[in-house]
């Protein structure tokens, strides 16, 4: 007897997330890529921007694009900017060993959702590859309700959920994927404080160790949350929205 065609589909497993990885390090793209494919991913490998540009432009796709600085032929932020221009939005991360803030901003500033050192661990990575391609398969399966609810804003503060933008007063502010988790809690949260757990929680996942003594994670969040308030004193020298609750946490004021 043959199956429904409505079964037949509920029955297929789910599409698998897509990942460019583009590095000139080869074994560094073969044992990303692998991790990657193990962990239900997959894994579409570039060698230098130019290859990877070839492919985006003919036509292939990505859900997220781990990007590296230096390469050959093309470099990350070439890459990045080719995207751009010809109106290829895909999510790109880089990953690379250059970790001075001038590198950061410069790839916030040109449209990269996230900047990672290499060194960090891989469930850094999935973890960041997860709240990126989940986020875009909502964003696809709801259509105009979710390009509805992608927008918050609270006084000046202006979230856009499907790209992970944060504007203050209309200006961007270059926030990385976990400032701006920090920033949507916060502001997702009214009439009550946010305890520095819950913002660690968060960023590490919950009941996470770091630091010395039992409260050492107080010290990174203080770290986040420092780092945050001068990225939009940047663009708002008079930004205060971020109000210390001493002793428990955070709490966004208008």
């Amino acid at each position: 007897m043959p199956v429904p065609a409505s079964i037949e589909m509920e029955s297929r497993p789910p599409v698998a997330p897509r990942i460019a990885i583009v590095d000139d390090d080869a074994l560094f793209r073969e044992s990303l890529g692998l991790n990657l494919a193990e962990n239900g991913y997959q894994v579409s490998e570039f060698p230098d921007g130019a290859a990877a540009l070839e492919y985006f432009v003919g036509g292939g796709g990505a859900d997220a694009v781990l990007l590296d600085w230096r390469m050959p032929n093309l470099d990350g932020p070439g890459l990045l900017r080719g995207l751009r221009e010809r109106g290829i939005d895909a999510p790109v991360i880089f990953l690379t060993v250059l970790g001075d803030d001038t590198y950061e901003e410069a790839a916030l500033r040109g449209g990269a959702i996230d900047f990672i050192d290499k060194s960090r661990s891989l469930s850094v990575i999935l973890q960041r590859l997860r709240l990126i391609t989940e986020g875009t398969k909502r964003v696809a399966k709801d259509g105009a309700a979710a390009e509805a609810s992608a927008i918050l804003r609270r006084g000046k503060l202006e979230l856009r959920t499907d790209t992970r933008r944060a504007y203050c007063d209309g200006r961007q502010v270059d926030l990385t994927l976990t400032e701006f988790n920090i920033v949507h809690l916060l502001a997702t949260t009214t009439d009550a404080d946010i305890s520095y757990r819950q913002i660690y929680d968060l960023v590490r996942g919950k009941d996470f160790v770091a630091g010395y003594g039992e409260e050492g994670y107080r010290v990174n969040v203080r770290s986040f949350i420092k780092r945050i308030r001068q990225k939009f004193r940047e663009t708002d020298e008079h930004f205060d929205s971020i109000a210390n609750y001493p002793g428990f946490g955070y709490r966004w004021i208008d």
